[in-house]
């Protein structure tokens, strides 16, 4: 068993099943608890948009428990384009870990991860369940904080909302708790080592900066 991975027991396995039989569920990611669902099940995406009360035109995030599951969200000329070259260079200093890219993706997958260019936000999350989860449900998990709109996140289960918990199917608590502090930064990638900011916060913009980007400025998503 690889050793960065948690014990398949039965709370995990269930999670899985449920996820794949078109579930929700909370779980920890590296930052804060998560509510999630697989990407491309537009009626569990619905139904966490209803129990956040968050409004639908703001795309739902992503991650991905290993690299090949960028296959399945990523157009196929994705990586021949214009951005394929910064998102490898990123992707192989900043991941695992708190920095979700905006990207164009799949017109197959949901509308409600998407935005109104067609862009979708992901990260490879190095928090050991969350990217088990990921691997259990066979492909990306939609991973919004599990809070109702406007509420704090949590990282602790005793600071879960309640009523979130009693929406979602489970909860699963297995391995590190989430970190707290800033939730993962945004970027979006504008080609020839371009970012533009859409949430600032675990990855320092000086970091990116450090890495030769040129940050152009900060804008909601």
């Amino acid at each position: 068993m690889n050793p960065e991975t948690p014990a398949t027991d039965g709370l995990l396995a269930t999670a899985g099943q449920i996820l794949l039989g078109g579930g929700c569920i909370v779980y920890p990611t590296e930052t804060f608890f998560a509510l999630g669902a697989r990407a491309t099940d537009a009626a569990a995406l619905a139904r966490i948009v209803a129990i956040k009360a968050r409004p639908a035109t703001k795309p739902l995030p992503l991650l991905v428990g290993d690299m090949g599951q960028l296959a399945a969200v990523l157009p196929d000329d994705f990586m021949d384009g214009p951005l394929g070259g910064d998102f490898a260079d990123l992707t192989d200093r900043f991941w695992p870990g708190p920095l979700s890219l905006v990207v164009p993706c799949r017109e197959t997958l949901p509308g409600l991860i998407r935005d109104t260019l067609g862009r979708v936000s992901i990260r490879f999350t190095p928090h050991p369940t969350a990217a088990h989860l990921c691997r259990l449900a066979g492909g990306a998990l939609m991973a919004t904080s599990a809070n109702r709109s406007g509420l704090p996140p949590a990282a602790a289960p005793d600071d879960l909302d309640p009523l979130v918990v009693e929406a979602a199917d489970t909860v699963v608590t297995q391995g590190p708790m989430p970190a707290g502090g800033p939730a993962s930064t945004v970027a979006g990638l504008l080609g020839r080592r371009r970012l533009l900011i859409f949430r600032e916060g675990a990855v320092a913009l000086g970091a990116l900066r450090a890495a030769g980007y040129e940050v152009t400025g900060r804008q909601a998503l």
